[in-house]
């Protein structure tokens, strides 16, 4: 199966743009008739028969609808600090992608030892990790953010941290943890840990 990203899709009609379209027509050498799979970066996956077999912007006519397509049945956000090896950070974003992560936050901590993220390459890695998937949805890749700044969005659900285990405080199990719940945010650190600053902070907002 081969889904292809549409920038203007609604109930009758996907859009793909010049790079969608090149690929579709030139590289996979579809005609118009042939039936295609598009999706729109929401989360609805459109079955189309293709109209205008142009390269340069291709249109498909809508067959069938299918929202929420391979959607997880809850909402979840991982906020990350970026690895100093900028490409293990790009793996992460592949595989968060691939697991059906909603959204997606650099975080720049105390002790991170990347201090500037660009967000342009990562959208790439997403969009094309979710068509490889046969997901439906591209995550949103916020800008980075501080530790600070993020603890202090109004968030719902369960919030929860991932650090290093300190003797007293018990753990959780995560299965039982997330038994029910809609909306989940999850906060990793960089490779030393977050600062004890920032985790006092977090537990002071809840994770």
């Amino acid at each position: 199966m081969e889904v292809f990203y549409g920038f203007d899709c609604d109930s009758s009609l996907c859009r793909l743009d010049a790079q969608e379209s090149t690929h579709c027509v030139r590289v996979l050498r579809h005609r118009e008739g042939d039936e295609i799979d598009v999706i729109d970066g929401f989360g609805t996956l459109y079955h189309c028969r293709l109209t205008l077999a142009d390269a340069r912007g291709a249109e498909a006519t809508v067959l069938e609808t299918h929202p929420g397509w391979h959607a997880l049945p809850y909402s979840l956000t991982i906020a990350c600090c970026p690895t100093k090896n900028n490409e293990r950070f790009e793996w992460f974003v592949e595989k968060a992608t691939e697991m059906g992560v909603d959204c997606i936050v650099p975080l720049i901590g105390e002790r991170s030892e990347r201090k500037v993220y660009k967000t342009e390459r990562a959208q790439r890695i997403a969009l094309s990790a979710t068509k490889q998937s046969l997901k439906a949805r591209i995550p949103e890749i916020r800008e980075p953010i501080s530790v600070k700044d993020f603890l202090e969005e109004d968030r719902d659900g369960v919030k929860m941290i991932a650090c290093c285990f300190e003797p007293g405080q018990p753990r959780k199990s995560i299965r039982a943890t997330l038994s029910g719940e809609k909306t989940i945010t999850v906060l990793i650190g960089p490779e030393g840990d977050f600062s004890t600053a920032d985790l006092d902070l977090a537990r002071s907002n809840g994770y």
